[in-house]
């Protein structure tokens, strides 16, 4: 729950004076949690490293999103730390914890930067949160660089693409815009930016609608099909149904006969279908 300014600033003045723990004492605590799950421990060795979530916290806040939110996303980080510490190990929590803070931080933010989600690799992670940094230091060790060249360096140094450098960085140079942001007034009022994106594609209710319709004509002509020669059928079929339709001489020879009479029975073999589809189907005569 995000806290009210008030209430955030108390709760960092709060972390601020929560005494530090020597080392020993921090050795005890995190045992002490994991061994007999003593929520108290917990607590004061928490507590006591609230600061550091807040010092982390804050080198993120030029990101858009909320201090408060930032903070209390670490303390989840910092409560991940504090679950899977291993006290006999012999390292500090502090730099144990500082991982857990600082990755619980960066996923929050990429999951609320954008309503796009972007790459979530460790090398988009890093890009996406140095770029404007290294970017900055790249020009001011040489202003006359291109755009393009500046991306190269920075591509090297992460270790991405030149294509996945110029896509964060027109990512992040501009915030999501609202489909239904206005663009300007129209004769009829305030245009929003849905009103320009056309769609020349059948409406989802036409789509299957032409669908329905098309799977009943398939049963109707199957059905007429019925009435037709065997030979009737096999001309049909090979000069109207095939992809590559048969010429009139190719069925000719298959069959022995002329393509002339080929060209009589596939005629007569159509009206047959035509008279079948009307007698069974009246409402498509035209007209």
């Amino acid at each position: 729950m995000t806290r009210t300014p008030t209430a955030a600033r108390s709760f960092v003045r709060a972390a601020m004076r929560a005494p530090y723990l020597e080392r020993e004492e921090e050795q005890q605590l995190a045992q002490a949690w994991k061994d007999a799950g003593d929520q108290q421990a917990l607590h004061r060795l928490t507590q006591a490293h609230m600061r550091l979530v807040i010092a982390i916290a804050a080198r993120f806040r030029n990101f858009g999103l909320s201090t408060p939110d930032l903070i209390q996303e670490g303390h989840v980080g910092l409560l991940e730390a504090a679950a899977r510490f291993e006290p006999e190990r012999n390292v500090r929590f502090s730099t144990y914890a500082t991982w857990w803070i600082r990755a619980s931080i960066q996923d929050y933010i990429l999951r609320n930067w954008s309503i796009v989600r972007g790459g979530t690799s460790s090398a988009q992670k890093a890009l996406f949160f140095n770029l404007r940094r290294l970017r900055a230091k790249i020009a001011a060790g040489d202003a006359t660089l291109t755009e393009d060249e500046v991306h190269r360096r920075i591509a090297d140094a992460v270790g991405v693409s030149r294509e996945d450098v110029a896509t964060m960085a027109a990512r992040i140079s501009g915030p999501d815009t609202s489909l239904n942001a206005p663009v300007g007034e129209t004769e009829g009022g305030g245009a929003d930016r849905m009103d320009f994106l056309v769609c020349d594609a059948p409406l989802p209710d036409e789509t299957v609608g032409d669908q329905i319709d098309g799977e009943r004509r398939i049963g109707w002509l199957r059905q007429a099909m019925t009435v037709l020669s065997e030979r009737e059928m096999r001309i049909l079929r090979e000069r109207r149904l095939d992809e590559e339709g048969a010429t009139l001489e190719a069925i000719g020879a298959e069959l022995g006969i002329s393509k002339e009479r080929v060209r009589q029975i596939e005629s007569r073999a159509l009206e047959k279908l035509r008279s079948a589809l009307l007698d069974a189907h009246p409402e498509m005569a035209p007209a």
